[in-house]
């Protein structure tokens, strides 16, 4: 039950701690005090009825206590004491409501005052609640390098009174990319890991997006490249395993997300959007229709190489050339890709190796992704396709 409610409330705890106390770090040392309370007594005394409620309101609690102990913010301690002097985490009442203020937490993480690995990240761990540890391989750095980039953004927020709050009209737009490539990151790490709760995190934040920007196409498409592939998430594991596209039970599929993820799409074409993720959106589309037209994929990932000029998008774009002109034209587009650290690198060239029938080869690119793998989903597929090419 802690887990779930960790899960879906972690972030919204954070926010609402952030916009009363000013201080991420603090707001997030409050919020595990309150997370660590609660796993000692939910068990014994039973779930609230408001967890939110309780969590933030102990979370409160314990930064007065932390303010307090350090002697400093007299001010703020004394307002936070008047605001909760007849609250407490045994008291407080289940009909409390708290405002859900995740959104400013996501403009306040993708300031331009920040590098935007460093925004990604701060929203990856203030927002969507991931360790230090995840976040760092997401990026594929050290822990140590990951932990001093979150710490050095925390501070700068609070050093230079970046505001908690969503920007002005006016500001709005240049603000979007950043905004954007967070919400992209966070579904990516719960499309990748299987968890659901995340990627329909940001699939809620994303609706939020389009609410707040109805006229920006990228928002648009970026909500329609989640819906389509969220859709297919109930088909993605079958008893742990992971299911590719090509097997998964189609009868699982959410076809009302998916419908709307292309209506999504068709609006963001409305407003005449040609950007990275209305391609991205129109070759997710282009992937679950049948018969799968790998020519006009392979065409859209070429237009989305030359808007990025990323890697991983030759490496995707190398998929629809082995279906169009073999696996040897696919490799040759591999070679010399800078992307020993991703994983997804290496079992796509094992993958064409293994239909070229070069089996050593195509077992050693299986093991180094092993190595490489995140899940124990990845790690037994793969393991598998290392066992078909036993000798």
């Amino acid at each position: 039950m802690l887990e779930q409610v960790f899960r879906d409330d972690w972030g919204r705890v954070v926010a609402s701690l952030v916009s009363y106390l000013g201080d991420i770090e603090l707001a997030e040392d409050s919020a595990q005090e309150a997370f660590a309370i609660a796993a000692e007594r939910w068990p014994r005394d039973g779930t609230p009825a408001n967890p939110t409620g309780w969590l933030i309101t102990t979370a409160r609690n314990r930064a007065i206590d932390r303010i307090r102990r350090a002697r400093a913010l007299a001010a703020k301690t004394e307002q936070l004491e008047r605001d909760l002097r007849h609250e407490s985490e045994d008291t407080v009442d289940e009909t409390t409501t708290f405002p859900d203020e995740r959104l400013e937490l996501v403009f306040t993480c993708c300031h331009p005052a920040l590098a935007l690995d460093a925004q990604v990240g701060l929203t990856l761990r203030t927002l969507g609640g991931l360790s230090t540890e995840e976040i760092a391989q997401a990026f594929l750095v050290p822990f140590d390098t990951m932990s001093k980039r979150l710490t050095r953004a925390k501070h700068k927020i609070r050093d230079a009174g970046i505001p908690f709050a969503v920007p002005p009209d006016h500001l709005l737009p240049d603000r979007l990319d950043a905004a954007l490539a967070v919400l992209y990151l966070i579904f990516n790490q719960g499309w990748g890991d299987g968890r659901v709760d995340l990627s329909a995190e940001a699939i809620r934040l994303g609706r939020a997006l389009t609410e707040l920007m109805p006229d920006e196409p990228e928002a648009h498409a970026l909500l329609a490249l989640m819906l389509i592939n969220h859709g297919r998430a109930a088909a993605r594991f079958r008893e742990g395993d992971l299911v590719l596209l090509d097997d998964q039970d189609r009868s699982l599929w959410d076809e009302r997300q998916i419908e709307e993820g292309r209506g999504r799409l068709e609006r963001a074409l409305a407003l005449h959007g040609s950007g990275s993720y209305v391609i991205q959106a129109a070759i997710a589309d282009l992937h679950i229709r049948e018969p799968r037209d790998w020519a006009q994929i392979e065409l859209l990932y070429g237009r989305l190489e030359q808007l990025t000029g990323s890697p991983v998008v030759t490496m995707n774009r190398a998929i629809a050339v082995a279906e169009l002109d073999g696996s040897e034209a696919a490799l040759a587009l591999l070679d010399g890709l800078d992307l020993d650290n991703y994983r997804y690198y290496h079992s796509t060239r094992a993958d064409f190796l293994r239909r070229l029938g070069r089996r050593d080869e195509a077992r050693a690119a299986y093991a180094r992704a092993c190595e490489l793998a995140q899940t124990d989903a990845e790690r037994q597929f793969l393991e598998r396709r290392l066992r078909s090419l036993a000798s």
